[in-house]
């Protein structure tokens, strides 16, 4: 297993990015301003987006594995080396998600703790209903991991 830092051409992920974030739009505001990392094994498995939001805090704008490699542990070995790649170099990570219970217990089991909502982000932000293993999203949960 191989994790690559990823400085140009980041819209060839596009593909998978798109898993972690369905809006490109979305995706356009924070890809040339974050750090990317890519997970291979063999070939590519996963990809994640950080970006900085003040000299205290990053935040993990997207994190996807494609669905075939799914809950064989890419996505929990690219958290443990982002979170170690971030410490000291800010106090805390946060990332939003969507309430759904089975992605929340998979950042609860990496660290992360609740923080706090945004009221109907999903349905305000975009242009289509989102839906995330048959539960609509709406609110935006947000949850923090100290990197001290």
């Amino acid at each position: 297993m191989e994790i690559k830092y990823i400085s140009e051409n980041k819209k060839q992920f596009l593909d998978l990015l798109l898993l972690g974030d369905e809006s490109e739009d979305m995706i356009d505001l924070y890809l040339n301003r974050g750090d990317m990392f890519a997970l291979y094994d063999g070939n590519l498995k996963a990809v994640c987006v950080v970006t900085q939001e003040d000299n205290t805090t990053c935040e993990l704008k997207n994190i996807a594995v494609y669905e075939q490699f799914q809950k064989q542990g890419y996505g929990a070995a690219l958290m443990h080396y982002i979170t170690e790649y971030y410490k000291g170099k800010y106090e805390t990570m946060i990332l939003g998600t969507g309430d759904v219970p089975s992605i929340l217990s998979f950042y609860k089991k990496c660290g992360f703790e609740l923080s706090h909502r945004i009221k109907n982000f999903f349905t305000d932000n975009y242009d289509h209903p989102m839906f995330e293993e048959g539960v609509q999203l709406i609110d935006m949960v947000y949850l923090k991991k100290s990197l001290k």
